[in-house]
This record gives structure tokens, C-alpha cells and sequence, in this order.
């Protein structure tokens, strides 16, 4: 088997899992529990925080976990938000971020705030001068995703976090970096990021929100007082505690994995010139994900075909009005370039071998399909 879609989630890592095996077996008592079992709990809540602050670059006391990237977005945009109303009902943010943030805007636009979306090129990037003269004195949240999860294209994010304080030092930014983690070195100065568990090895349905000193956000869920009462009920100790280890493992020797999945990422573009009609969708930003099309496939046939192989990928096909939306380039698309897109997504297991079979089984595959597909 050949895994190639990372993006969407990772496999979990053998020690993690043992990890959380040993410690639903160790750990029995609710760590807001007084009994010396609570402690312990609380404890091994506490240093996983540690560990996935660590990896983060941020302080411990700052980390908020929660069940997911979702949920930490959700909060991050929505919380924020809410929280600094009084000041101002401007919020910014791009077309091309995760529906968790995009859908979190459209829901302040329906309490009456007043959403800025910022077009991007046909790269994936964002203007700094049309971001610069978005921001007002009313504008009280900016959010820009890091690394795009269906492109790879990375943001200029320090030199945003300038513009942004630059034009109104108030103004609080957030960062997606869900697909940054464990990858690239998150920016130091954004108010607020949020991380998830299962793209870097851990389990599903744990993340983190990491929120700045000085940084309000108003609490979206209500029952207790667990997560400073930013994230109320029972933490998944389990799945913390594993993402823990995964944080800690995957935070490691950064420079030389993105080396070695650019290897991967390099025999898979050798496509472009050995079959016609093959395009890189977005920037070649980020080593971990690959987005092509494969004019005259649709992706979605394309895909199960390697899955036949035992190749597994993603595709934006079955939504090529959205990746429309999120690439700006209307004209490419009307040639097929949407429904023939396929994602292949990377992480540090990966190797340049498996990159030589995948290649392979695509020009295997794809100029067979082009005969039975009109263009």
C-alpha cells in the first residue's frame, strides 16, 4: 500500500498508539478529580500540553486543548470575534481557507458582521496591499491560513502579521496551521493557532488552540470549568496524551524531512513533462502536497484506479465550483482543470521509491482513461 493522502490524515504512529493504549489501562481517574488518581491524570494532561506546546514554540499556559482543528477554528474566529465586538464588527479573512474558518465567517455575517474575503492569485497567494487597505480601525480579527490543504500554497505570514499591526496594532490575527504543524516553523507572532492531532501522527478528534497574553475569546460551549473554562467537559486524556508523544516526535529535524518529502514531491512533478496535458494546481509552496490535473481524467476515476493499485490520493473533483473559488482561475477550469485535479499529500515516512511507483502507475493509468473520457 502507497499512502498519499496525509492532508486529510496521517496514519497513526506506533508509539503514539501504544502511548494511548497504556494510558487508557493507567490513567483511570478524571483529571479535574480531587483523588490522588485525578492527580495523576492531571498530571499526564499537563505534560503533553508541555510537549505539544513545545513543538509549537509557544508557552504551555497558553494551549487550549479541544476536539480537533475544527473546534479550535471554530473558537479561534468565532470566540474572537464575539469577543471584541464593542470595538469594531470588521473581520478579515481569504476565499481560500478551510471551510472550518469560511463557514465561521458566514455565521458572523449572519450576526451582522461585516466580512472582508480577500481574493487570491492564481498561485493561491494573497495580496499584502489589498490586505493592508482592508484593515480599518473597526477591524478586530484577520485570519490567514499558513499552508493550504488542498494546494500546498504557503502565506507570507510574518509579513502579513506586519501589515496587519501596522495599519491597526489591535487587530488580532489567527493562523490555520493545521497543516503546518510538524512541517514548517509556525510564526511567532500570531494572537492565535490552531494545530490538530491527526495530521501529525496522533489520533483522530483531538487539536489545540493556542490564544496569546492579552487575547480574549468568548466561550462557544458551556458545563465546566475544564480548559480554564474555554473548553468545557471530560478532556480525551487518551488522545491528548498520544498526541502528546506525536507533537514531541514530529517536531524533530524539521529541515531534513521537508528535504526528504521534496524528493518525493520531485519524481511525482516529472509528470508534467513526461505525459501532455498535466498542470500544477497553486504554488510549490510546501514540499507535503501536490495538486495536479490530469486534462481529459476526471480525478475521481483517476483516483480509483490507483486505488486499485493500492495507491490512495484525494481529489477536489467532487467539488469543482469550490476549488473554482479557492484557485481564482476560471479559465483554466473551464478547460477540465477541476474536475481532473488530484492531490497527493506527503509526510516523513514517504519515499522517493514510493514516489517512482505512483509515477509509474499514472502513466500507466492516465493515457487509458483519456481514450474513454471525451475532453
Amino acid at each position: 500500500m502507497i499512502y498519499f493522502d496525509n492532508a486529510s490524515t496521517t496514519a497513526v504512529l506506533p508509539e503514539a498508539a501504544q502511548k494511548m493504549y497504556e494510558s487508557m489501562l493507567e490513567y483511570t481517574g478524571n483529571p479535574s478529580s480531587l483523588h490522588e488518581l485525578g492527580f495523576k491524570s492531571e498530571q499526564a494532561l499537563n505534560g503533553a500540553r508541555e510537549k505539544v506546546a513545545r513543538a509549537m514554540g509557544v508557552n504551555a499556559k497558553n494551549l487550549y486543548f479541544t476536539s480537533g482543528g475544527t473546534e479550535a477554528n471554530n473558537t479561534a474566529v468565532i470566540g474572537t470575534a464575539l469577543a471584541y465586538k464593542s470595538r469594531g464588527m470588521r473581520v478579515i479573512t481569504q476565499t481560500t481557507e478551510h471551510p472550518s474558518v469560511t463557514d465561521s465567517f458566514r455565521h458572523l455575517e449572519e450576526l451582522g458582521f461585516d466580512v472582508v474575503y480577500l481574493p487570491v492569485d492564481t498561485f493561491g497567494h494573497i495580496s499584502l496591499d489589498e490586505l493592508s487597505a482592508a484593515v480599518d480601525e473597526k477591524t478586530t480579527l484577520v485570519s490567514i491560513m499558513y499552508v493550504n490543504n488542498e494546494t500546498g500554497a504557503m502565506q507570507d505570514i510574518d509579513g502579513i502579521i506586519k501589515a496587519v499591526k501596522a495599519k491597526n496594532p489591535s487587530c488580532k490575527f489567527h493562523c490555520d496551521c493545521v497543516q503546518a504543524f510538524c512541517k514548517h516553523a509556525l510564526p511567532k507572532k500570531a494572537d492565535l493557532i490552531s494545530v490538530s492531532s491527526h495530521k501529525i501522527g496522533g489520533a483522530k478528534g483531538v487539536g489545540a488552540l493556542y490564544i496569546a497574553d492579552g487575547t480574549r475569546t468568548e466561550n462557544l460551549h458551556f458545563g465546566g470549568s475544564q480548559e480554564r473554562g474555554l473548553r468545557p467537559g471530560t478532556e480525551n486524556l487518551a488522545g491528548i496524551v498520544g498526541f502528546g508523544l506525536a507533537a514531541e516526535l514530529g517536531g524533530r529535524d524539521l529541515e531534513q524531512k521537508a528535504k526528504n518529502v521534496s524528493s518525493v514531491k520531485s519524481e511525482l512533478l516529472k509528470l508534467t513533462e513526461l505525459l501532455p496535458d498535466v498542470y500544477v494546481n497553486g504554488a510549490l509552496d510546501s514540499p507535503y502536497i501536490l495538486n495536479l490535473s490530469f486534462l481529459g481524467v476526471r480525478g475521481e476515476v483517476l483516483l480509483h484506479a490507483l486505488e486499485a493499485d493500492g495507491i490512495y490520493t484525494a481529489t477536489s473533483s467532487a467539488c469543482s465550483a469550490r476549488l473554482k473559488n479557492k484557485l481564482k482561475i476560471v479559465d483554466l477550469l473551464n478547460e477540465g482543470r477541476g474536475e481532473s485535479a488530484l492531490r497527493l499529500s506527503f509526510n516523513a515516512a514517504n519515499t522517493s521509491d514510493e514516489a517512482v511507483c505512483v509515477r509509474e502507475a499514472l502513466l500507466k493509468h492516465v493515457p487509458v482513461l483519456r481514450k474513454f473520457q471525451p475532453r
